[in-house]
């Protein structure tokens, strides 16, 4: 999570949302990273967490990410948790819930949803007071 949340606090260098995010590997090293970047780019799903599926799955040249876990500072959007499913991931580590918009197990629960084809673990509130700082933080001004 750490890892994670230097790739978010990078994310104020573009005034973008300080949302990190990192893959897992099967063999524990860090084989994808991304931070939300869509102000940066102009790209309304450069959200960190695809963004870090993205360079894992180009890194492992495979999609299906099914030994991997993603650790994300803030709980998934819907984009990102159909994502998530999509990519088949194992583990979702998430620091601060998302009481407006996760949908990870707060407003919504896509990633275990039995309907879909797959379900993912989910383990919430990891350094949750520091992911919670950050984006509180970046959030004052704009009140």
């Amino acid at each position: 999570m750490r890892v994670a949340l230097a790739e978010a606090r990078a994310c104020l260098a573009t005034g973008d949302v300080p949302v990190g995010a990192v893959v897992i590997g099967p063999g524990g090293d860090v084989v994808g990273r991304g931070r939300n970047r869509r102000e940066a780019v102009g790209d309304p799903t450069a959200h960190a967490e695809v963004l870090a599926l993205r360079e894992a799955a180009e890194r492992l040249g495979r999609w299906r990410l099914d030994d991997c876990t993603l650790v994300v500072t803030l709980e998934p959007c819907a984009m990102c948790a159909g994502a998530v499913v999509l990519a088949r991931v194992e583990r979702l580590v998430l620091g601060a819930w998302d009481p407006k918009a996760g949908a990870t197990g707060s407003v919504h629960d896509l990633v275990r949803d039995r309907r879909l084809n797959h379900q993912v673990e989910v383990l919430g509130g990891v350094l949750e007071q520091d992911c919670a700082a950050l984006l509180r933080d970046f959030f004052a001004p704009h009140r």
